[in-house]
């Protein structure tokens, strides 16, 4: 074995780990020309001992002046040897780079200026270190201290040097490693890395753009690096790599490069940062334009970014990704040129296909469910630009996928509907332009006017009626045909079950009818229906629905001038039941009389002798109504119509049966006795004269107003009593199913107003009692009877309980006055009570926002006129005091 001083002088070793930098150098000189020599008598087996040695006693060694002196040294071996081979690099370069996490910052200089001069002599021998290497000047590229970082520089621009002369660097190798270290955060780091991809990229030895797809990530992150310089840096080198993509030969890109390439960008074009965002956009229309064919299945992806991100605030973003939806929309016609094309090559030879197949093919690659879903998500979102391009992208797939768009048309419609309460008119529009292509699709006109519909149901749908119903049934009616939507509209609410619903409806779909400029042509046709068969039929498809509002039929009525058959109505009123609505209607008629679509109506008064019926339903109108401002109103009206022609008339306004220009009595009335004899004739004038079946109209009508009545009925039955029984001497109670006891009162709102009578309460108690009586009901949820004995003032009527003379223990003509007096009050507060919890319900004044309520004064005086109970017999009262005393 050599011993040391054979391998070095004394001297030399002494000087390796010198504190002084001079000696140490000196003593890297003198190994240098050591093994120069040695090398020259090619004695390897000398220069591997001289290399063990200072790496094994300083290379590792626990002073730091051993380990730079060993750095020198090792380094001055390197430049000795010439060309180091594989073999001495091996020795050499692993405790160079395992001094670059030195605790000492000299150490790590040192130990960068060591590889820097071994690199430079091996040149493309130390490739095969190339991964190492890298490592190791990634580590230290973010160095605390400065000297450091300015070594690691010098050798990493060596280090690219090495690389871009190698003709065997293997880029695949090292990919992997860059892609994860692209994921850092700190600036210098990733400002390293980006000189690295440039440098890979500009090396023509390298294809990086394979590689690109495995890069994209990074990159695209470094966008939002808060470092303005790595910003740029990263925006150039994404510029570069988009253009070399953009000059790629087709073949060399495949589907699968697009493929990982648009997931990655449509991932990234969620960042927060604006930056990353408007370059992932710019990325995806480049694909878009590039290679249609090959993005096809990430279309749904790339409309979802488009769509979200053109809201943007940031007018970049907005351009883009306005371009970006412009190429996205013409993309089954650029598919389709593509096919055309090939279409056009492969016909040459015989085997090609039609244009249309083509088309056809095209639009078949896209995935239409997935796209909805697109769309249907952005239609929901609360940005204008961002529903408007959904309900344009909507309309586009309707016109050219109207199949696969109809299968989901279960999941479109809500939230096309909910557009329809948008903010923006702009979508508002948007919105009902695609409603009315929908409507116009085969089978889908009744659905969707049912939809339509139903979005005006609940209170988030009665606040849309009220804010903006009128112009939307308008506009849909413009798109549609009034003489289509209309009638359907009408059908539609005949058949619905909910009558408050309805009858809201019908009142605002007949003032449209009777306001909208979209329906003139329709006003016009009813106007003409006595000798138009369109206007009569017009006519007779909207009465059925027109039912279930009595003030809209009757202006139906008078638009029509089928005066004969409103005086039916009128006097039909005489047996049907009605509340307080039922003025409300009126009211509203009277003020709709003195707007300018009756103003024929108005001027036809001039003539009365010809349109005799047309005042009888005017008075008519006018002894219906209490006296209010309404009444005044349309009282002047009447007192305009000149009397003169009053007077000519023969027989004033003639009798109170209406006919239907051929002098059909009224329905349900009798006719005259001079004319029993000749029924047979006037049934053959009528036929001939008649342009409606007046007669099963007004059935209809009828069989509606019970309809109504009876739902309301139904709807706010009262619970059964439970028991009746006594409570101490003289009361007598009744509990019912409820806990809170209640007074007889009248219906609840919605409701016809009921006043429960003294009659009514006997018949209760008798009923109770086993004795023959009839039970007196409400539209109240619960009934409670309360003292009926001694000093009670009988049955409540709806109003607080009042002190009385008493009914037991007193003569029978002081209970008949006294409960003939408590019975007149307690039922005028009853009707009032009940009547004003009426108007408070379905079919309130705030319903219907197209016109101005009566004053409450009037509302009162309404109220008055509901239908009085009777006063009870002394029989009945004797029977009520009877109870109480038992």
């Amino acid at each position: 074995m050599v011993a040391s001083d054979e391998l070095l002088p004394t001297a030399v070793l002494r000087q390796i780990g010198d504190k002084l930098y001079e000696k140490r150098k000196f003593a890297a000189l003198d190994v240098e020309q050591l093994i120069k020599r040695l090398a020259a008598q090619n004695d390897q087996h000398r220069i591997r001992l001289i290399i063990d040695k200072l790496i094994s006693e300083y290379s590792f060694s626990s002073q730091a002046n051993h380990r730079k002196g060993a750095l020198l040294c090792l380094a001055a071996a390197a430049v000795g040897l010439g060309e180091p081979t594989e073999v001495h690099l091996r020795q050499i370069v692993p405790p160079v780079l395992a001094s670059f996490t030195d605790q000492d910052a000299r150490v790590r200089y040192y130990a960068c200026e060591a590889l820097y001069n071994i690199a430079k002599v091996a040149r493309s021998t130390f490739i095969l270190f190339f991964n190492e290497v890298f490592d190791a000047m990634f580590r230290l590229c973010a160095d605390s201290e400065a000297n450091v970082q300015n070594a690691v520089q010098f050798l990493d621009a060596l280090i690219k040097d090495i690389a871009a002369d190698c003709t065997n660097f293997e880029v695949a190798a090292f990919i992997p490693k860059l892609r994860d270290y692209l994921r850092v955060t700190n600036p210098h780091k990733r400002q390293f890395l980006l000189s690295w991809v440039e440098a890979l990229d500009s090396m023509p030895n390298v294809k990086m753009l394979p590689h690109l797809p495995a890069l994209m990530d990074g990159l695209l992150s470094m966008l939002a690096e808060p470092v303005r310089e790595v910003r740029t840096t990263v925006a150039k080198c994404l510029k570069d790599f988009l253009a070399e993509v953009r000059a790629a030969p087709e073949a060399e890109l495949s589907a699968e490069f697009f493929s990982r390439l648009t997931a990655t960008v449509v991932d990234r074009a969620g960042s927060p940062d604006e930056l990353t965002r408007l370059t992932s956009i710019h990325w995806l229309r480049a694909f878009v334009e590039l290679a249609p064919d090959r993005v096809l299945p990430h279309v749904p992806a790339i409309l979802g970014v488009v769509l979200y991100n053109i809201s943007s605030h940031n007018v970049d973003i907005q351009r883009e990704c306005a371009d970006a939806n412009a190429a996205l929309l013409r993309l089954d016609v650029a598919v389709y040129g593509a096919a055309a094309r090939g279409a056009a090559a492969e016909g040459a030879s015989g085997t090609g296909v039609t244009t249309a197949f083509g088309a056809r093919v095209a639009i078949g690659k896209l995935d239409i469910p997935a796209i909805l879903g697109t769309v249907t998500l952005e239609m929901r979102s609360e940005m204008e630009a961002t529903r408007l391009e959904a309900l344009r992208w909507l309309h586009f797939l309707l016109a050219r996928t109207q199949e696969l768009v109809l299968e989901q048309v279960g999941r479109l419609l809500p939230p096309l509907l909910d557009s329809l309460s948008a903010p923006s008119d702009a979508v508002v529009t948007s919105a009902l332009g695609v409603l009315a292509a929908l409507a116009d699709c085969p089978g889908q006109f009744n659905a969707v006017l049912v939809a339509f519909l139903d979005r005006f149901r609940g209170e988030a749908g009665f606040a849309l009626l009220q804010r903006s119903g009128s112009s939307l049934v308008r506009r849909l009616c413009s798109h549609l045909g009034a003489a289509a939507v209309l009638p359907e509209l009408g059908g539609i609410l005949q058949r619905d079950t909910d009558m408050s619903f309805a009858s809201t409806m019908v009142s605002v779909l007949n003032l449209i009818l009777l306001t909208g400029p979209e329906l003139a042509e329709l006003r016009d046709q009813l106007r003409r229906a006595a000798v138009d068969p369109a206007g009569a039929k017009l006519f007779t498809v909207l009465y059925p629905s027109w039912c279930y509002s009595a003030g809209a039929l009757l202006s139906l009525c008078f638009v029509a001038q089928a005066y004969d058959h409103a005086v039916e109505i009128v006097h039909a009123f005489a047996d049907l039941p009605f509340g307080a609505e039922l003025l409300v209607q009126i009211d509203r008629l009277v003020a709709l009389l003195e707007t300018p679509c009756f103003t024929f109506l108005r001027l036809q008064l001039l003539e009365p002798r010809k349109h005799p019926s047309l005042l009888r339903a005017l008075y008519g109108l006018l002894m219906l109504l209490p006296q209010c401002n309404a009444f005044r109103m349309l009282n002047a009206r009447l007192q305009a119509v000149p009397t003169l022609e009053l007077l000519q008339l023969e027989d004033g306004l003639g009798p109170t049966s209406g006919s239907h220009m051929g002098g059909v009595a009224r329905a349900g009335q009798p006719l005259p006795a001079e004319r029993e004899g000749d029924v047979a004739a006037t049934a053959v004038v009528a036929t001939k004269s008649e342009w409606a079946a007046f007669p099963e109209l007004l059935r209809v009508f009828r069989a509606a107003q019970l309809r109504q009545y009876e739902a309301y009925t139904e709807q706010r039955r009262p619970q059964p009593l439970m028991a009746i029984g006594t409570a101490g001497p003289g009361v007598t109670f009744a509990a019912s199913v409820t806990d809170r006891p209640t007074t007889l009162s009248t219906a609840d709102k919605g409701g016809v107003p009921y006043v429960v009578s003294p009659t009514a309460a006997a018949g209760l108690a008798a009923d109770a009692t086993g004795l023959p009586g009839h039970v007196g009901t409400s539209a109240s949820a619960s009934i409670s009877v309360a003292k009926l004995g001694a000093g009670a003032p009988g049955v409540s009527s709806g109003m607080p309980a009042r002190p009385a003379a008493g009914l037991a223990g007193t003569s029978g003509d002081a209970q008949v006055a006294a409960a003939a007096e408590a019975e007149e009050d307690s039922a005028a507060d009853a009707t009032v009570r009940g009547t004003s919890g009426a108007l408070g319900g379905d079919l309130s004044f705030s319903d219907n926002p197209f016109l101005t309520p009566p004053a409450a004064a009037d509302i009162r005086q309404m109220q008055l006129q509901q239908p009085q109970p009777a006063a009870p017999s002394r029989g009945q009262l004797q029977h009520i005091s009877s109870v109480g005393s038992t």
